[in-house]
This record gives C-alpha cells, structure tokens and sequence, in this order.
C-alpha cells in the first residue's frame, strides 16, 4: 500500500529510508514544541494549550503535505511570525492575541485563494529578490535580539537603548552554553542539535537556576483556552490590515522559498519547477488557518526538512512519519513546561544567524537593490517590527528606481504595496 501511494520505487527508495529520514527531519525541528509556547506565552496565551495546538498543527500540516502533496517536506509554526505575533502584533502594538489570531487567520485564507487561483506566481515574480533575501536576513535580526533579551545578554538602557547584561547570572551562562552547545554539535552534525541543546540547558537549569522540574509524561493538556478563540471580525474593525499583508507576504515567501530550496536538494525539481507547487502550497495555507483555529501563529514548510533529504528521504511517506512523531509529543507537556525561555533562546539565536548568510544573495555592486534591502532588513530589529522593516523596504525601493530613472524596473505589486505602506505612515505617523 505505501509503495502503490508513495510511488517508493518511482523515486528510489523504500519504506525503512524514508521512516530513518523522517525521524532525522523530527529531530532537527522538534524544538519548536518548546519554543512556540514560551514564544505565545509571553503575549498572554496559555501555554499548555499552545503546545498541545502546536503538537496538532504540525501533525496535521505535514500530513497533508505528505498525502497530498507526495513530498518529504514537514510543516510546523514558523520562527519569526510567532515573535513578529507575540512581541510585535499583541505587546507593542496592543492587539489581543485573539485579534491577532484572526489575521493569521485572514492571510492564510488569502495564501489559499491565490495559490488555487493561480496568480502566486505574479505576485512572487513582482516582489524583487532583494527584498525576499532581505526579510530572511531581517528576521533573523529580529530574532537575535529577541534570543539575548529571553538569555538577559542583552538588557534595555536609558543611556544607550540596549547594552549587556549582568552574565553573572545563571541564565545568562546557561544560554552562552546552550548556544556554544549547538554551534558544535552543529559542525560535528549531530542530528537535532537544536533540541539536545534545548533538553540540556533544561536540564542543567534544575541544578543551576533553580527551575522546577514537572515530570515529562501525562495526557495531554486541554486545547479548550484556544480552540476557536480567534477573534476575525475584531481584526477587521481594529485596522489590522498591514498585520495581514506582512504575515501573507512573509509566509508566501518562506513557503515558496522553503519548498524549492527541499525540492531542489532532493532532486524532485523537473526544468526548475516543482510538478505539485500548488498542492505543497495548499498543504502550506490550509496549515495557517487552521492553525489560527487551534491557536498557534502562522504554520509553514520547515527548510529543516532538508535533513532528511540528506538521509535519503524522498516521498511523501517521510513526512507522514513526522506528522505521527508530532502526535506521539502531545504526550510530553509536562517537560514542555519545564523549559525556561533561556533554555530555548540559543536555538533562536544559531537560528537567527544561519539567517544572516542570505546577505550573500544580494548584488552589492547595484545601490538601489541593495540599499532598500538593507533599509528593510535593519529596521525590523531597530523597531521591533517585521512590519516597519518591509514598509520602509518598499517605499525605499520604490523611490530609488523612481528617482533614478529605473522605474521601468518595478512591478506593479511592488508600487501597491509601497503606496499602501506610505499612505499609512502618512496617516499614523509610524506610530502603529
């Protein structure tokens, strides 16, 4: 029967290679059962009920994609949209966290309409790659100085905004650990570095930090705090709208980007081009709103996938072994629990740093490519908003091809969504 749906031999492989890549793939990207909840948790969800809906979502997304999809690829809350949700949407701009679930909600609907509708690729083709490069590097930007805050590395400063912190104290050498941790077992490639960091530095927090230890087995928490608790029509009266274009936007990017890059270290690309894109998208989209349903940010492709393609995975029957390793960790809330925010915040920071090699991706030589991209990576950090990072971007860019004579060089997406950015500067001043 897996043979007969996988088409296993069509692709040369078998059943024990693709379960062996679907563990590694679990492994490398378990983390994020630990660090989703700790992430939402700060913008006021229950965290147990976080957990247990991304246990689900996860699951539930990468089963998809294995079924109807047929591709090795797993699908799980993505890093950055949590933080861009939490610390952004709810505790800075003062949405609830219902509001904000609501617009994920609305992106994804808007993610699946265009994707069964065909025009993904206009508007992917019409977003210029500078800025696509430079929403990854400025993620990772906004991720980094989120990692130091949750490690107290890095603490506020009346004089200076930031500066270091007391690296006296326990969490703060227990980060520096974890992420010396990573970083080695990472060049020794062992698999699922991130989260042997993560159990390690919890573990080392019950004897150094006096953290309290919950036990690691039980049923699984109640998901009722957050089950249906989305709040969409509040999103639209409350002028959320740049909130959805920047989780449409960025969660169109890291798909696209995600599931060529797997396919294409795989080996399944023909002429360049992924024969089921459209189903793997679907398979993205319908994990978004359906997540904001259970109650966890945006869900996406996870690049981490690549690592069972290394060890040989090549079907659909990968993912599925991974979607069914997500529900077995429903049954482990109680160490989910135990995790401390500095325990996960080294993942977050190695995260943050493979980020930054994008930045090879640019051509330095063209000044109104890489200027506006640099605009658009630099201000997510410096304002704390994956949000102000693109409307700066793409006034930015829009302006230099304008002023110099290149207009010719802009797509039509790119003039709407600079004129929406600056037409909402122009009215709030920035200040939302």
């Amino acid at each position: 029967m897996l043979e007969r749906y996988f088409k296993l031999s069509e692709h040369g492989t078998n059943v024990r290679t693709e379960v062996l890549a679907g563990l590694t793939t679990f492994l490398t990207m378990a983390y994020i059962i630990f660090i989703n909840p700790a992430i939402l948790a700060d913008a006021g969800m229950p965290r147990d009920s976080v957990f247990v809906a991304t246990c689900l979502i996860a699951a539930l997304g990468t089963m998809v994609m294995a079924l109807l999809a047929n591709y090795p690829i797993a699908i799980a809350p993505g890093m950055g949209l949590n933080a861009y949700f939490a610390y952004v949407v709810v505790l800075t701009m003062g949405y609830t966290w219902q509001m904000a679930l609501g617009a994920v909600f609305i992106s994804g609907v808007l993610f699946f309409l265009i994707t069964i509708l065909g025009v993904r690729n206009l508007i992917i083709e019409g977003i210029p790659a500078s800025i696509r490069v430079a929403v990854t590097v400025g993620i990772g930007l906004f991720l980094a100085i989120i990692s130091l805050k949750n490690a107290g590395i890095v603490v506020d400063s009346p004089a200076t905004f930031v500066t270091l912190g007391d690296l006296h104290q326990p969490a703060a050498v227990l980060a520096v650990i974890g992420f010396i941790a990573v970083a080695v077992l990472s060049v020794w490639e062992v698999k699922g570095a991130l989260l042997i960091s993560i159990l390690g530095v919890t573990v080392l927090s019950f004897v150094f930090a006096d953290n309290s230890f919950g036990g690691i087995v039980s049923l699984p928490p109640s998901i009722a705090p957050t089950l249906f608790a989305l709040d969409i029509w509040g999103a639209l009266s409350h002028g959320i709208l740049n909130v959805v274009l920047v989780f449409f936007l960025v969660e169109l990017f890291d798909a696209t980007g995600t599931l060529m890059a797997v396919a294409n270290r795989a080996g399944l690309l023909r002429n360049g081009n992924m024969e089921r894109m459209n189903r793997a998208l679907m398979a993205d989209s319908t994990a978004i709103f359906t997540g904001s349903l259970l109650g966890t940010s945006s869900a996406t492709a996870y690049l981490e996938s690549a690592s069972g393609v290394q060890e040989g995975g090549r079907t659909g029957l990968t993912a599925a072994t991974v979607a069914v390793l997500f529900l077995a960790c429903l049954f482990i809330a109680p160490l989910a629990g135990s995790v401390p925010a500095y325990a996960t915040a080294p993942a977050l920071f190695y995260v943050a740093c493979l980020m930054l090699r994008e930045l090879t991706l640019l051509d330095w030589d063209d000044v109104t490519e890489v200027i506006p991209a640099s605009v658009t990576a630099l201000m997510m950090p410096f304002t704390y908003s994956i949000a102000n990072g693109l409307a700066f971007g793409f006034v930015t860019y829009a302006l230099l091809k304008l002023l110099t004579g290149r207009w010719r060089d802009v797509k039509w997406i790119v003039w709407i969504i600079a004129a929406v950015f600056l037409f909402k500067f122009i009215e709030t001043g920035g200040t939302h």
